[in-house]
């Protein structure tokens, strides 16, 4: 009798664990189990911290990498550097201008290019650390930007027949005391260089760099300048179709080369712990059941969203388009947030791919500083990427004539 009781005693506790079990499954099978198919050399992961300035982090990760695929070794740059001049040229612009062009922290991937052409690049220890100018321990232009703002507001919307220069060394001035003044030389491992040497010296052609893009509202196979206020200098861009787009981005990365990519985070589907994914807020997919699907179309936006979340990995992700990217673009849906840096492939549970990407936001998120986006994501949410013209198919590039 106590045998046979004992057992049932046993088998009624061991009931409720299995039920816990179950529900443990069914939660961990809506998240994210991830395979790295190809990850490329990349350095350490930076923060940003209070700056607008994710385009200079993330295209100097971007020719880090392209320089520990060249020569083999790892170095920091100075992000910084490229601020200090960048802002003084943005200004300058700014004022030629009479206000009548942004100025602001947001940049470019081709900002960070052409003042390594014109003025050269240095390592991060030849610079003032991010923020230690006013005491803190990260990059932080809240006070920065808002003494300089108004200062270049006053010299380009002045009311005087004329203007002189000294308004620049003013400028130069609030600029050196917040970020650093940039070096005219420094030694780094032994060696003495100016900044240009110093580029000079990193084993990249600098030539070798190309701005990719895809919109209709200009011809493809031609370059045009993307019409966001971020790309003040206009860079131009090479126009191809969304899918050669993506072809560009996927053959970089099986010939060992990463990408600066600049784009649109501001979308659902783009969390802070760590994913990028197109979810299909406006109807439901293929995933779905006929059941789950009734209910999805019957929701609110912002219940969609919620649901979106609870399904996780297994909910409706939108299959972008050319005319949505464009549409998109002309009615200020697709904007130009982030700049980030992609540097290989994983495939989720379900087989959806990922691009692996490298933010600037410090180890954050559930992948300490990495974000997956999916090849979806990408496609819609694309406003352009820096790329070396060698990762471009042939045929792609004989189209371009580069």
């Amino acid at each position: 009798m106590k045998k046979i009781l004992f057992i049932a005693l046993a088998a009624f506790m061991a009931v409720p664990t299995f039920a816990v079990n179950d529900e443990e499954k069914e939660e961990k099978s809506n998240k994210p189990v991830f395979t790295v198919v190809k990850e490329l050399p990349i350095t350490s992961i930076k923060n940003q911290n209070r700056s607008g300035t994710c385009w200079a982090y993330s295209t100097l990760s971007f020719f880090e990498s392209e320089i520990l695929k060249k020569t083999g070794k790892t170095y920091d740059l100075a992000e910084m550097f490229i601020c200090n001049h960048d802002y003084m040229e943005r200004a300058e612009l700014t004022v030629r201008m009479h206000g009548d062009s942004q100025f602001a922290q947001g940049g470019s991937a081709g900002d960070v290019l052409l003042t390594i052409k014109n003025h050269g690049i240095c390592p991060e220890d030849a610079m003032a650390k991010p923020g230690t100018m006013i005491g803190d321990t990260l990059a932080n232009f809240n006070e920065f930007f808002s003494v300089m703002e108004p200062y270049v507001d006053a010299v380009a919307k002045s009311k005087s027949k004329t203007i002189s220069n000294q308004w620049k060394a003013g400028l130069q001035g609030i600029i050196d005391a917040y970020i650093g003044k940039v070096p005219e030389k420094f030694t780094y491992e032994g060696k003495e260089y100016t900044p240009k040497t110093f580029a000079a010296s990193l084993g990249l052609d600098w030539n070798d760099y190309v701005s990719i893009t895809s919109y209709t509202h200009h011809p493809f196979y031609t370059s045009f300048a993307v019409e966001v206020q971020d790309n003040w200098r206009w860079d131009h861009s090479y126009n191809v179709p969304m899918d050669e787009m993506m072809r560009i981005i996927d053959n970089a990365l099986d010939k060992g080369y990463t990408i600066a990519w600049g784009g649109d985070v501001s979308d659902d589907g783009f969390t802070r712990q760590g994913l990028g994914i197109l979810y299909d807020l406006k109807a439901g997919g293929e995933s779905l059941t006929g059941s789950d699907q009734a209910k999805w179309l019957q929701l609110k936006p912002a219940e969609r969203k919620s649901l979106a979340e609870e399904l996780g990995v297994n909910a409706p992700e939108a299959k972008p388009s050319q005319e949505q990217r464009q549409e998109d673009f002309d009615n200020w849906t697709l904007t130009d947030d982030h700049g980030m840096h992609i540097y290989g492939l994983a495939k989720d549970q379900n087989g959806r791919e990922y691009y692996l990407v490298k933010n600037s936001w410090g180890q954050t998120g559930e992948y300490k500083g990495v974000w997956y986006m999916t090849k979806a994501f990408i496609a819609a949410r694309t406003m352009g990427f820096l790329i070396n013209k060698n990762a471009i198919p042939t045929d792609i590039r004989k189209k371009l004539g580069i």
